[in-house]
């Protein structure tokens, strides 16, 4: 099976939720994560963030559904590591 261990994206969002509220939704969707939100550009109605997920199998739909539903976008994915993990 080929698990997604870590992406990291570009996602362009309202500035509400804030990072804090947009990080804690993300980390909530992907059990056992640990999520990363850097706020690289701020205009009058958007942020632009750098957001990296890590854990040990990431539903990346799941994760797009969550970032849609907060009224976010995202641009790239701008890292992503995989693992081919042996079936059991």
């Amino acid at each position: 099976m080929i698990a997604v261990k870590r992406v990291v994206l570009d996602v362009l969002k309202p500035h509400h939720p804030n990072a804090l509220e947009f990080c804690q939704a993300l980390s909530a969707a992907v059990e056992g994560s640990t999520v990363r939100v850097a706020v690289i550009a701020v205009d009058e109605k958007t942020e632009s963030l750098e957001v990296s997920v890590e854990a040990a199998l990431i539903d990346f739909d799941l994760l797009q559904k969550v970032i849609n539903k907060m009224g976010g976008a995202l641009h790239s994915i701008d890292e992503v590591e995989v693992k081919n993990e042996p079936s059991t």
